[in-house]
C-alpha cells in the first residue's frame, strides 16, 4: 500500500490476514505514537521497530513508554550505532568511499569526534566486564526490559557469534547507571531526505 493509505486502512487488511490464519502478527517500523494508537486500536500490535540504542535514545521519551502501556514490544533497529559503537572507527577516514555513512550527521566533522565520547566509554565498561563495546551496547539493550529485541546487522558468522554472546554479558547496576547517563550522539539519525520519509 502507498503512504498515503490511512493506517487504519493498511492494519485493517492485515487483520483480515489474521483472522484467515495466513500471518501471526502485525509490527509497524518507524510510527509516530499517533500512528502506533491509531494502528493499535485497529487490531493489536505484536512490535514496533525503530532505532534505538546507546547513542539514540528518543524513544524513551514517548514511545517506549506507550508500547509498554500497550503491551507492545520493541525490535530496535541498530543497535550498535550503525557500526560505530563497535569502536572500530576512530575517524571519519575509517569509513569506505561510497558508505551512506560518509555523509550522515553523526559520522562527519566534530559530531564525529564528539561520538567518541560515547564510544570511548562503551569500550571502558567492556574492559571491565571482559566484553567487546558490540556486546557492551547490546548488553545495555537487553537490561532496558525484557520487551526488547534487537537486531543488529551484520555480513559475517565470527559477528553474529559475537553479537548473540552478548546475552551472556551481565552489567553490573554501576555500569548500567554509567551507560544510562551518557548523552546520545550528536547529529540526526539520518539527512533530511531520509528523516523526511520516517512517520514522527
Amino acid at each position: 500500500m502507498d503512504r498515503g493509505t490511512p493506517i487504519e486502512d493498511t492494519v485493517g487488511a492485515l487483520a483480515e490476514l489474521v483472522a484467515e490464519g495466513k500471518i501471526l502478527h502485525i509490527g509497524l517500523s518507524e510510527a509516530s505514537p499517533e500512528t502506533i494508537r491509531r494502528a493499535h486500536a485497529v487490531h493489536p500490535l505484536a512490535a514496533l521497530q525503530t532505532e534505538y540504542s546507546l547513542w539514540t535514545r528518543d524513544v524513551e521519551d514517548e514511545i517506549l513508554p506507550l508500547l509498554r502501556a500497550l503491551g507492545i514490544g520493541l525490535v530496535p533497529y541498530s543497535p550498535l550505532g550503525h557500526g560505530f559503537l563497535t569502536g572500530q572507527l576512530r575517524s571519519p577516514a575509517d569509513i569506505p568511499d561510497g558508505d551512506w555513512r560518509k555523509s550522515n550527521p553523526r559520522f562527519v566533522g566534530e559530531a564525529f569526534t564528539q561520538n567518541l565520547q560515547v564510544v570511548d566509554e562503551v569500550r571502558a565498561v567492556g574492559a571491565e566486564a571482559e566484553a567487546t563495546p558490540a556486546q557492551v551496547a547490546l548488553a545495555w539493550l537487553l537490561a532496558q526490559g525484557t520487551d526488547i529485541a534487537p537486531i543488529p546487522g551484520t555480513r559475517r558468522v565470527s559477528r553474529v557469534e559475537e553479537n548473540t554472546a552478548a546475552d551472556a554479558v551481565v552489567l553490573t547496576s554501576d555500569q548500567i547507571a554509567r551507560l544510562d547517563r551518557l548523552t546520545p550522539a550528536v547529529g540526526a539519525r539520518h539527512d533530511d531526505a531520509n528523516m523526511s520519509t520516517i512517520d514522527r
